[in-house]
């Protein structure tokens, strides 16, 4: 005979099956269990997938993919990728990226997106479900995209300042500033493009404690901003949903564009042939390798808890083995695609400004040469240039430039320097100039919200995992996450913005990150059980993973991390941490040692993302805190029991005089309570534990 236990309204935070490989699909009985305490029941069923009917759904396939697509890719294809190609063997890098791209970033892209879509939680949600000592993960991660969150819209604060600036012809950053007919020595010793970008957008300060007051120009890009993202935002995936659309697709019409008019360019041969050309001993290189896992890492978005977000809106049974492979080979083609196009411009320039410093260096001949005192430039052929140039060299050698195209290609940058110096000197140089000026800074717009949407999604998908604020309607509490983080973003529009924002990117998204990816494959593979992840996907996709997913899951991407983290703690402890502070009497950027109070900051932002993970751990393990387990902050959900996690699970420290009735309930020999059993005296929660066979 069967109880049948009253099905009660569930919040998300039901329990899970006590052992779903014996549900009714194996024909065997299944469990439910009933959790009775002072806030009522929540009731869990032994088989089928965890259904939360108020759970946010994709509205089709196409916007969960091209929301990931706009998430995983982001700026860093456009103005990381490129650089490090350069960098670290050309073409030979792809070796290195993609074999890092096989062993470390597809298998936990799908960790995370699988055990999202299993759970059907945020990513504080799921690791509280899985144990709740690890319940210090989610909150690790929430902490980390906070301050991610809070450099990455002043990026996108810049791009709207670029954009608005890009209406005009000729565009202002094409010639230096001129006072009373002569050109502005801080320009004249640098660069339009470089005056543009540290007088004219960011004022900079000569060093990070020098800031300044808040440029107001830049304070009102970062509220439109944070405006923009919040109207987005709003209503979760129902409003970013459909912005996604746009953002995801865009880029790759502008790429398009830009590589159909880059490969017509003179000079786009000479800029692929650098970059790609393969440099086969830098394999050698260990460093070469950890930069391609290290780009492979971040590429992807993983650890913010963004992807196991954007999992728990599928369906239980979305192929998500597929989405992974997808998204994954889409992820690398875009990076290389992109950086033929960066490398096409930039070819381009580099060809111009050979040509340019040539013209110069024949002035300089006709000046100061007799035989080329009448002579026009067009006259001047190469022989008699290769003449000229050993005359001068003989007599007057500081009078001339050096015109090296190597050194031209050489000399791209990377991140903001790629962006708002180089490649806006190429687009200086394409006839047409402001409308190649909008779509370029369009499409890191559209690139830089996609990711920020994704960002956001999934700080606030972890916040929703808790009771208190699901009382609260999302508008407001997306409301109040932007205006905090507006609040905080006003450091950025100092003086020291950039400065601060290159502090924040190398501190606070490096070492957080890792560990919390780290401590996530550890707590699927070793505590949750590799098996009974196996099982969940093969359950949700109908494809049980095989030994390439096995080995890399427990053996290969656990060990690359730890190097990843390793290194990077070297790096810091190693070499002193500096920033380039731009220096306007001498028109260029220097570099410069952090403080010593800012390296504090740095520290605690590093702490402050890492720390949650152990104090939860102890807080929980000796009952420090009550725990409430009717939220998702101390939700208590019975798995199965494997080598690695049966001593997790038996540990309930019980005293002495409370024993275990063999319906599971806890009774507590002291307790007059008539209402029901103590799980714990120190815990001071009452609950009746019922478990019920179905047939």
């Amino acid at each position: 005979m069967t109880t049948k236990a009253p099905e009660m309204t569930r919040n998300g935070h039901e329990l899970a099956p006590l052992n779903s490989r014996n549900g009714p699909e194996g024909g065997k009985p299944g469990v439910t269990i009933v959790l009775q305490g002072p806030r009522g029941s929540i009731i869990s069923r032994g088989s089928g997938p965890i259904e939360d009917p108020d759970r946010a759904a994709w509205s089709g396939k196409m916007q969960f993919f091209l929301s990931i697509i706009g998430y995983s890719v982001g700026l860093g294809n456009i103005w990381r990728f490129p650089y490090l190609c350069q960098q670290n063997g050309g073409g030979a890098f792809l070796i290195p990226f993609v074999v890092m791209l096989i062993l470390e970033g597809i298998p936990l892209f799908l960790i995370e997106l699988g055990i999202g879509q299993k759970m059907r939680l945020g990513s504080l949600g799921v690791w509280n479900t899985i144990h709740p000592w690890l319940g210090g993960i989610g909150i690790s991660s929430c902490i980390v995209t906070f301050f991610v969150a809070l450099y990455y819209n002043v990026i996108i604060t810049w791009c709207f300042y670029y954009l608005f600036n890009s209406f005009q012809d000729p565009l202002p950053w094409q010639d230096c500033a001129v006072v009373n007919g002569t050109p502005v020595p801080e320009c004249d010793k640098s660069s339009a493009t470089a005056y543009f970008w540290y007088r004219t957008t960011l004022d900079a300060a000569v060093s990070i404690e020098d800031p300044g007051a808040p440029r107001w120009w830049i304070v009102l890009c970062l509220l439109l901003s944070w405006i923009i993202v919040f109207f987005i935002v709003m209503k979760g995936i129902q409003s970013s949903g459909k912005v996604v659309y746009f953002t995801s697709m865009f880029p790759y019409l502008v790429l398009t564009i830009f590589f159909i008019r880059g490969i017509t360019l003179n000079g786009a041969s000479a800029g692929l042939a650098h970059m790609y050309t393969p440099k086969v001993e830098k394999l050698l290189d260990p460093k070469v390798w950890l930069e391609a896992a290290t780009q492979v890492f971040y590429s992807f978005g993983l650890a913010f808890g963004s992807l196991i977000a954007f999992g728990s809106y599928n369906t239980p049974k979305n192929n998500c083995v597929r989405d992974v492979i997808l998204v994954s080979i889409c992820n690398a083609l875009t990076a290389i695609y992109a950086s033929v196009v960066i490398f096409a411009i930039l070819g381009f320039k580099a060809v111009s400004n050979v040509a340019k410093c040539t013209d110069d260096n024949k002035h300089i001949m006709i000046n100061n040469i007799p035989f080329f005192a009448n002579l026009k430039l067009a006259n001047i052929n190469d022989s008699m240039y290769s003449e000229g140039l050993s005359i001068l060299n003989n007599t007057t050698p500081d009078l001339l430039r050096e015109c090296s195209l190597a050194n031209e290609l050489d000399g791209a940058a990377q991140g903001t320097g790629l962006a708002f110096i180089v490649f806006t000197q190429a687009i200086v140089e394409l006839p047409g100039a402001p409308f190649w000026a909008v779509i370029f800074f369009m499409m890191l717009l559209s690139l830089g919200i996609g990711s920020q949407i994704g960002i956001l999604e999934g700080m606030l998908c972890t916040i929703f995992d808790i009771e208190i604020f699901k009382r609260i309607r999302k508008q407001y509490v997306t409301a109040i996450v932007c205006i905090i983080c507006f609040s905080i973003g006003m450091i950025f529009t100092t003086g020291a913005g950039e400065y601060w924002l290159k502090m924040f990117d190398s501190f606070a998204a490096t070492i957080g990150l890792v560990v919390v990816a780290l401590m996530e494959m550890i707590s699927v593979i070793y505590v949750y059980g590799h098996e009974r992840f196996t099982k969940d996907i093969q359950d949700m996709t109908g494809i049980k993973p095989g030994i390439y997913w096995q080995v890399t899951w427990r053996f290969l991407a656990p060990i690359i991390m730890i190097v990843i983290l390793v290194a990077s703690i070297l790096s810091m402890v190693r070499e002193h941490p500096t920033y380039e502070a731009w220096i306007g009497d001498q028109g260029k950027a220097v570099k410069t040692v952090y403080p010593g109070w800012v390296l504090a900051i740095a520290i605690s932002m590093i702490a402050a993302g890492v720390l949650p993970i152990p104090i939860v751990f102890l807080l929980r393990r000796y009952q420090c805190l009550k725990m409430d387990i009717n939220i998702h902050e101390g939700s208590i959900r019975r798995i199965d029991t494997t080598v690695s996690t049966k001593e997790m699970i038996t540990d309930v420290d019980l005293d002495d005089d409370e024993d275990v009735s063999p319906l599971g309930e806890y009774h507590d020999d002291d307790s007059d309570d008539d209402d029901g059993p103590q799980v714990n005296s120190r815990l001071g929660k009452s609950f009746r534990m019922e478990v019920i066979d179905d047939y």
